[in-house]
């Protein structure tokens, strides 16, 4: 009975892997939000959230998790974006340090200016956790577009995501 039970939960576990790494989020179309959180860590995600205030499918832009010793002009000469971009449109947020303070980060942003839509952008691989995080952080009238930038991760990339969403479902547990 026990092999049983333990190989049920061995197939449900594969089975949860491999749904989770063919079916990995894509990015968003041209819907409009209030504003775009882009979390730092992965290539390609600063420029994607850029490209989603460019095209007006939000008005305002909070980088989540910038390393402290990044300053606003380096920022902005770094993905070249005038001084008015930077003063008009784009927050600096140098408070998180991982998932979970992203979220935090991120509610506190979208309260303090009273936005009711977001679009989160971030690695596809990472989107799920990182869109749960941001659903518990937010008041529940908020709607969060979930927009992946697409990525090639690694088989060990993907093992690592999966186990950290599995663990971070289990009401009570914290991780990062």
């Amino acid at each position: 009975m026990l092999r049983r039970v333990v190989s049920l939960i061995l197939i449900a576990w594969a089975a949860g892997f491999i749904v989770f790494a063919v079916t990995l989020p894509q990015p968003a179309g041209a819907q409009r939000s209030d504003a775009v959180v882009v979390l730092t860590g992965g290539a390609g995600r600063i420029d994607r959230a850029i490209d989603v205030l460019g095209k007006g499918w939000a008005g305002r832009m909070l980088v989540s998790g910038v390393d402290p010793k990044v300053k606003p002009g380096e920022f902005a000469a770094q993905f070249d974006l005038s001084p008015m971009q930077m003063q008009c449109c784009i927050t600096l947020g140098y408070a998180a340090t991982d998932t979970i303070s992203n979220a935090q980060e991120a509610a506190g942003w979208v309260r303090k200016h009273g936005y009711r839509s977001v679009r989160l952008v971030t690695s596809d691989w990472h989107l799920r956790r990182a869109r749960a995080e941001l659903d518990k952080a937010l008041p529940g009238y908020v709607i969060v577009i979930g927009d992946a930038v697409q990525t090639r991760p690694t088989l060990r990339m993907l093992m690592v995501e999966y186990h950290k969403l599995l663990v971070r479902s289990i009401p009570g547990l914290e991780g990062g």
